[in-house]
């Protein structure tokens, strides 16, 4: 028995689920227990599961879904063997917010001075925006070091300020500074791109409209300085962007182009 529950010690985590969430798993008796912990200052969606299920048994059974409170902590399963050579490896996955909550319409501020931008891509954007979380989101063409301003009311949940490279490979997608912004309706904006070491704001901060979040930058898959903005919710286990209007120096911003 054992040899057994040895096997059970294999976690595996998702790129950048470490940067929302944490999965430990501790013994208790002939049992081992799954406990996700939430690192963010909002509301975050875990589901855990198992690869390579042989010879195990769980309550509940997997893939196990909930919701956690800001920094909540809670028992995912309990495992344990029934069968000689039992074998498995655990992931967790995280996505932020509140599942299947329904984003109001408001009208968003402009998140740069209204005479240091340019409209890059907009809603639909081929270059970039054809995946289900940046589907709605705009680009803002900026200089390098332009102060980043809140667009709208809400919750610092998280931030990213340690990565330096930049550029047109596909690969560093997921390398990008940002800062996610939790709204009192549930949707979350996202201010990406920020140069390293070039937010602001922390964790947990109450930020109100026009409050300086950061500064812009050309971190992860961007081809020059610029400030990625996108509403986005949680559709259920993935962040999905949602049509938004904002407000500039000369009315509403064409964000369909």
């Amino acid at each position: 028995m054992k040899r057994l529950l040895a096997l059970l010690l294999v976690v595996s985590l998702p790129v950048g689920a470490t940067d929302l969430a944490q999965l430990s798993v501790h013994r208790q008796g002939g049992e081992q227990v799954a406990v996700a912990a939430n690192r963010s200052a909002g509301p975050l969606e875990v589901e855990l599961l198992a690869d390579h299920w042989q010879g195990m048994d769980s309550e509940p059974g997997l893939p196990n879904r909930r919701v956690l409170a800001p920094g909540e902590q809670a028992t995912m399963a309990r495992l344990w063997p029934v069968a000689e050579g039992a074998r498995h490896e655990l992931r967790l996955l995280a996505v932020p917010g509140q599942p299947h909550v329904q984003a109001r319409d408001v009208v968003y501020s402009l998140p740069v001075e209204e005479s240091d931008f340019e409209l890059g891509q907009g809603f639909h954007g081929g270059y970039s925006h054809g995946d289900e979380a940046n589907r709605y989101a705009i680009d803002l063409i900026v200089d390098e070091g332009t102060p980043v301003l809140a667009a709208r009311d809400g919750t610092v949940v998280a931030t990213m300020s340690g990565y330096a490279e930049g550029g047109a490979d596909r690969s560093l997608a997921g390398q990008a500074n940002f800062v996610r912004v939790l709204h009192e309706d549930g949707s979350m904006a996202l201010y990406a791109h920020l140069q390293e070491g070039g937010v602001s704001v922390r964790t947990g901060d109450r930020i109100h409209l026009g409050q300086v979040l950061g500064y812009a930058g050309s971190t992860g898959f961007s081809s020059g300085p610029h400030l990625h903005f996108a509403v986005q919710v949680n559709g259920g286990m993935r962040l999905v962007s949602v049509p938004f209007r904002m407000i500039g120096p000369d009315g509403f911003l064409p964000l369909k182009k």
